[in-house]
């Protein structure tokens, strides 16, 4: 899950005990029930994809409801319809399967899950004729599932931004997860620059 980038980033933010719990805490391999109907109940998603030399694309994927579906433990499998003809997501991943979805609401009461794992095209099956104006069905093997913290995202349907956005002169407001028991004992005392001096 973590690699040296990850730890030496970590490190110097003092937060490597709290990305260790979280770890612990949020990560799954399988998805759980809720995965499930949080998943199904999009309309979109942010599919990450890269070429072979790891050059990074993001790309929006939209659909009604249930476009995305949860088919096993650790897979779910998506549509890719009709576009402007570029492929530069599904060419991503027939060459480089490893990819990272990105599930999120932008409401009064924002919600984001993470995907990331492995995907191969299917040109032709009865999955794939499930899904009107499908011309791909796209199968991932979740490798990584975790919640992030939804703080930053804003309430589009409100139109207003997060109250969590930092402003000149006041003081930040902190995310009533870090006060639960099971984070309070690995939350680093908020810096708004790290200490090079804790770098290992």
């Amino acid at each position: 899950m973590y690699h040296d980038g990850n730890r030496t980033l970590q490190d110097r933010f003092g937060s490597r005990p709290l990305a260790d719990r979280l770890l612990q805490i949020t990560h799954r391999t399988a998805f759980t029930a809720d995965d499930r109907a949080f998943i199904e109940a999009q309309p979109f998603f942010f599919l990450a994809t890269a070429s072979p030399e790891g050059a990074p694309d993001c790309s929006f994927k939209g659909g009604a409801p249930g476009f995305v579906r949860v088919v096993g433990d650790d897979r779910l499998v998506f549509a890719d319809y009709d576009g402007n003809g570029m492929f530069k997501s599904l060419g991503n991943i027939a060459a480089n399967p490893q990819v990272g979805l990105l599930f999120m609401t932008m409401s009064e009461a924002p919600k984001r899950l993470r995907v990331n794992g492995r995907a191969a095209l299917a040109f032709d099956g009865d999955e794939l004729d499930g899904f009107a104006g499908g011309q791909v069905l796209v199968q991932v093997t979740a490798e990584h599932i975790f919640p992030n913290c939804p703080r930053y995202i804003p309430d589009a349907v409100a139109g207003t931004p997060s109250a969590y956005v930092p402003e000149a002169g006041e003081l930040a407001r902190e995310p009533a997860w870090k006060s639960f028991g099971v984070f309070q004992d690995v939350v680093p005392p908020r810096s708004h620059r790290a200490d090079p001096s804790n770098a290992k």
